[in-house]
């Protein structure tokens, strides 16, 4: 397909290799980043194009490799060849950064990493930071190997203050090679549409979108897999298939309702027991929420007597403001917004993710877990738009009228009784103003003498009796007053 353009009868066309004309309404853009990022400097045509290696290391052999670029692509062509080769220098603009250490899987992972290594360990491979803008690359009439132009320090002005001689690229190479990523087609458009890159720099390479993957410029043109990375590029899994395989699902259900009527698939509840069991079974058991961390959230949101609730599962963090419109289901009352994150503070290029007292072990302690885990907004209303824009910096979400942070686990098995579903437990009873314990028979006869108003744990959960307890007065007598934290009744459970 090429041309792709925007008629002014607001249909789009395009041609395919035998100029045959489609049109359509919509457009959604899958075509992940496949372009080769190749920028123009003197002496490009010389260099080999990471799309264009050969696998066979018999043409390596003994020879001096440079490679540009510090990312998984750089290194697993390092990684592949180092074997054979006599030396393997390596050029990026920035430090390597460990994917170990930043929790993100484009960064540096472990498997590519053994230059690292023999870079450290004096096998003369080596790593170095610069710009690959000002490469200047020429190949030597005499013996046929390639050589970089050294640089000169210089003062405003131009004049030249000194001239490297020590630059460890003065030997030359054999060959070099380009493996600098890939980025988003930009060609398959017509001149006339007005389609933009998300930034300047490291997010250039993809278009840029709308929260809800619409293309900003340009209505009913829509993203999916990998191109919609912008939108968690450096924080979660977009941009790979473990993460966008829901991010394209979650574009189907936007435009299922936009589109037909059809809601965003939903659980409900006529009582909070049951939603705590679908909480719990989510946190431990959900894959959405967990590859695309901090990206995908559970929102829970209840009626105005805060007791049936409906269950949203994996929607975008960043259109919880917008609920209604995206979904099509109101938001009469509070709100729970579930999310999976890592501590503010522990992750990152240079941190050591490994040190001592990197835990926290105890549920007193939780807000401080470091490892990824549930943390529950609370809000008494839905937020903003402008409350999101304004979050506070490393939040998530914008600050909650109450927060509740389960303690790590790096099994990520949620479920220890007093450590996790005790403390979650309480936190719903306290923002609530319902008792979630479970009682025998006889304790919830005896609660039936002195109040009108049966707690969930003494109310049959079969869909007559929930039908029932939806249309119960639920504020009007005297358990309406119970304090969760208040010492229980003799005899009874806790």
């Amino acid at each position: 397909m090429h041309d792709v353009m925007k008629r002014e009868d607001k249909l789009f066309q395009m041609w395919d290799q035998h100029d045959n004309v489609y049109t359509c309404k919509y457009v959604i853009m899958a075509t992940g980043i496949a372009k080769p990022h190749a920028p123009y400097f003197e002496g490009h045509e010389l260099v080999d194009g990471y799309e264009d290696l050969t696998t066979d290391l018999e043409a390596f052999e003994g020879q001096s490799v440079f490679i540009i670029g510090r990312g998984n692509a750089a290194h697993e062509t390092a990684q592949h060849i180092m074997g054979s080769t006599n030396v393997v220098h390596m050029m990026g603009r920035s430090a390597t950064r460990l994917a170990w250490a930043t929790h993100y899987v484009g960064d540096l992972r472990a498997i590519n990493n053994g230059i690292l290594d023999t870079y450290q360990l004096k096998s003369l491979d080596g790593l170095f930071e610069a710009s690959s803008d000002a490469l200047n690359v020429t190949r030597s009439p005499i013996d046929g190997r390639l050589y970089m132009q050294n640089e000169f320090d210089t003062v405003p002005g131009g004049q030249v203050v000194s001239e490297v001689d020590n630059d460890a690229t003065r030997e030359g190479y054999d060959r070099i090679i380009r493996c600098i990523g890939f980025e988003f087609d930009f060609e398959i458009f017509h001149p006339s549409m007005n389609v933009k890159r998300a930034g300047l720099r490291r997010t250039a390479k993809y278009p840029k979108i709308s929260f809800s993957y619409e293309s900003i410029g340009v209505k009913g043109l829509y993203y999916a897999g990998t191109n919609t990375h912008s939108l968690d590029h450096r924080k979660s899994a977009g941009g790979f298939i473990h993460g966008y395989r829901y991010t394209v699902r979650t574009l189907h259900r936007i435009l299922e309702w936009r589109n037909h009527g059809v809601q965003w698939p939903a659980v409900k509840f006529n009582n909070p027991q049951d939603l705590m069991t679908h909480m719990t079974k989510r946190i431990n058991e959900a894959s959405d929420i967990y590859q695309m961390f901090s990206v995908l959230c559970e929102v829970i949101i209840f009626d105005e007597n805060k007791y049936s609730s409906t269950y949203l599962e994996a929607y975008p963090c960043a259109l919880v403001s917008r609920i209604q419109k995206i979904t099509g289901h109101p938001v009469p009352g509070p709100m729970i917004v579930i999310n999976l994150e890592y501590g503010k503070n522990f992750s990152g290029p240079g941190k050591d993710p490994f040190k001592r007292g990197r835990a926290a072990y105890s549920a007193s302690v939780a807000h401080r877990s470091n490892f990824l885990h549930p943390v529950y907004y609370y809000y008494e209303k839905q937020y903003t738009d402008k409350d999101y824009l304004n979050k506070p910096p490393k939040w998530g979400l914008p600050v909650p009228d109450r927060i509740h942070h389960t303690l790590e686990e790096f099994t990520t098995k949620f479920d220890a009784v007093r450590t996790h579903s005790l403390p979650l437990r309480r936190f719903l009873e306290d923002v609530l103003g319902v008792d979630l314990r479970n009682f025998f028979a006889t304790e919830c006869m005896l609660i039936s003498l002195t109040t009108s108003t049966l707690p969930p744990g003494c109310q049959s959960h079969n869909q007559t009796s929930t039908i029932q307890v939806a249309t119960m007065p639920l504020r009007n007598s005297l358990y309406s007053d119970f304090k969760p934290f208040s010492v229980p009744l003799p005899g009874f459970s806790s």
